[in-house]
C-alpha cells in the first residue's frame, strides 16, 4: 500500500510503502467506534492519495523500515486546521534518533570486529609464510628450487587469469586458454632447469620461440596483443624468479668473512656445516630481510606521515612512505652487513640496500598496474588475508635479478 502527498510542497511526489512499515494508531476513536467495524487491509485501495482531509482525524507514527532503513517521522490529517502536539512530536523524533544512533553504533562495532578479524588472519598467515620461507631459504638446494617453482606456477596462473579478465580483455585479445596453461608449466620448469644446467638463457629462448609459433599457427586471426602478453608472462613470471635460484644456489662460494667472524662457524651440520654457509645464502638473507623492512617502514611511514601521492597506479602510496621505506631498507642492509660481515664495505651495504628497495618498489608498482587494468583488487585468493601469490611476491620479482647482478658484477670476488 502506498501513501502519496500531492498537496504538500515538501513531500510532493513522495510515496510511502505502508506495507513495509509498522503503523501504530494514535487515535482510534475517531476512526471507528467499534473494533469490529474496522475495514480490513484487503479492502483498502492499493494507493492512497492524501489531500486535505474532510471527514476524519488520522494520526499515525511510522517506525523505521528495517529493509530499506528509511524513517518517516509522522503523518497527520484533519478536516480543520492540523494541530500538532509538540511534546508528542519531540518524543517521536527522539525515539527515531535513538534507534538510528543505535543502528549506526551497531554497524560500526561490526565493522571494527570484521577488520580486527582480518588483521588477525593476516598476521597469522603472514607469520606462517615467513617462518616456512625462512626455513626453505636456509635449506637451499632442490628444496628451495622446488618451492620457487611451485610459487612460479601459481603466480603464472594468476597472471594469465588477469590477462583474460574483463578489464584487460576489453581492449585486446587474450591468448588462448590452453596456451596460458602451457606457459604456466614452462614458467614452473625454468627454476628447475636453472639449478640443473646452471643457466637459463637457452631454455627461455627456446620456450619463447615455441610459444610464438603456437600463437602464429593458431586458427583464426592471431593478434600482436596475444604475443606480447604471452612473452611478458614468460619473462615476468618465469625468467625473473630464476635469478633467486642463481643467487641462493649459484653463488656457492663460502663466505669466509662471515665464517671467521664467528657466525658461520656455528652453522649446524644438519644444514651442511660451514661449507654451506655461502655468499649466496648471506646475500639472499640480507636481500629478503631488506625487502620486508622496506615494505614495513613504507606502510608505517605512509600511514603516519603520508600526504603526497606517489603515482596514480597505486593511490595509497605516498612520497613520505617511499622515504620511510628507503631509510628502513638501507638501515636493515647496513645492520645485517655488520652482523654477518658481508659485504665488508659500508658503501657496498648502502648500495645493496638502495638496489633492493627500488627493485621492491617497482615490482610492486608493476603488479599494481596489471591489477588496475584488470579491474581487480587482488590477483587471487589463495592466501587468506593477503590475496594471491603475486600480491605477496611482487616485491621480489625484480629484486632477485638486481641482487644477483650486483654481487656477480659489482663486488670484487663476490665480496669475500
Amino acid at each position: 500500500m502506498l501513501l502519496k502527498y500531492p498537496s504538500n510542497p515538501v513531500m510532493a511526489g513522495t510515496y510511502i510503502d505502508i506495507d513495509r512499515c509498522d503503523l501504530i494508531p494514535l487515535c482510534l476513536s475517531s476512526l471507528c467506534a467499534c473494533r469490529t467495524h474496522r475495514p480490513s487491509s484487503s479492502s483498502l485501495p492499493k494507493t492512497l492519495v492524501l489531500t486535505r482531509p474532510v471527514s476524519f482525524n488520522l494520526g499515525l507514527k511510522l517506525l523505521i523500515d528495517k529493509g530499506s532503513r528509511k524513517v518517516v517521522r509522522g503523518i497527520s490529517g484533519n478536516q480543520h486546521r492540523p494541530e500538532r502536539d509538540p511534546v508528542d512530536e519531540r518524543v517521536t523524533v527522539e525515539e527515531v534518533d535513538k534507534v538510528t544512533n543505535f543502528q549506526v553504533k551497531e554497524d560500526s562495532a561490526s565493522d571494527r570486529q570484521q577488520k580486527a578479524g582480518q588483521l588477525k588472519k593476516r598476521i597469522f598467515f603472514g607469520l606462517g609464510i615467513g617462518i616456512s620461507c625462512g626455513g626453505v631459504v636456509l635449506v637451499g638446494g632442490w628444496v628451495f628450487t622446488f618451492a620457487i617453482a611451485a610459487a612460479v606456477f601459481v603466480g603464472a596462473r594468476e597472471y594469465f587469469e588477469l590477462v583474460r579478465s574483463n578489464g584487460i580483455a576489453e581492449g585486446m585479445t587474450p591468448p588462448p586458454r590452453y596456451l596460458s596453461r602451457v606457459c604456466s608449466v614452462i614458467c614452473a620448469l625454468m627454476p628447475i632447469l636453472t639449478l640443473y644446467f646452471g643457466q637459463i638463457d637457452v631454455s627461455v629462448t627456446s620456450a619463447a620461440f615455441v610459444v610464438a609459433m603456437a600463437l602464429l599457427l593458431q586458427r583464426g586471426n592471431p593478434r600482436f596483443a596475444q604475443l606480447s602478453s604471452t612473452m611478458f608472462g614468460l619473462f615476468y613470471c618465469g625468467y625473473l624468479p630464476c635469478f633467486w635460484v642463481k643467487l641462493r644456489c649459484g653463488l656457492a662460494v663460502p663466505a669466509l668473512n662471515t665464517i671467521f667472524a664467528g657466525v658461520g662457524r656455528v652453522w649446524p651440520l644438519l644444514l651442511g656445516g660451514q661449507t654451506q654457509w655461502t655468499v649466496g645464502l648471506v646475500a639472499t638473507l640480507i636481500s629478503i630481510s631488506s625487502i620486508i623492512a622496506a615494505d614495513t617502514y613504507a606502510f608505517v611511514g605512509g600511514k603516519a606521515f603520508g600526504r603526497t601521492p606517489l603515482t596514480a597506479i597505486s593511490p595509497r602510496k605516498t612520497w613520505e612512505g617511499v622515504a620511510a621505506g628507503l631509510g628502513g631498507c638501507i638501515a636493515t642492509s647496513v645492520l645485517l652487513s655488520r652482523i654477518l660481515s658481508w659485504p665488508p664495505s659500508f658503501l657496498s651495504a648502502i648500495a645493496f640496500g638502495i638496489l633492493n628497495f627500488f627493485g621492491s618498489l617497482f615490482g610492486d608498482l608493476t603488479e599494481s598496474m596489471i591489477k588496475r587494468d584488470a579491474g581487480v583488487k587482488d590477483s587471487g585468493s589463495l592466501i587468506p588475508g593477503h590475496g594471491g601469490i603475486l600480491d605477496r611476491t611482487d616485491s621480489y620479482i625484480f629484486t632477485g635479478a638486481l641482487a644477483y647482478s650486483f654481487v656477480k658484477t659489482l663486488l670484487p670476488l663476490y665480496g669475500v
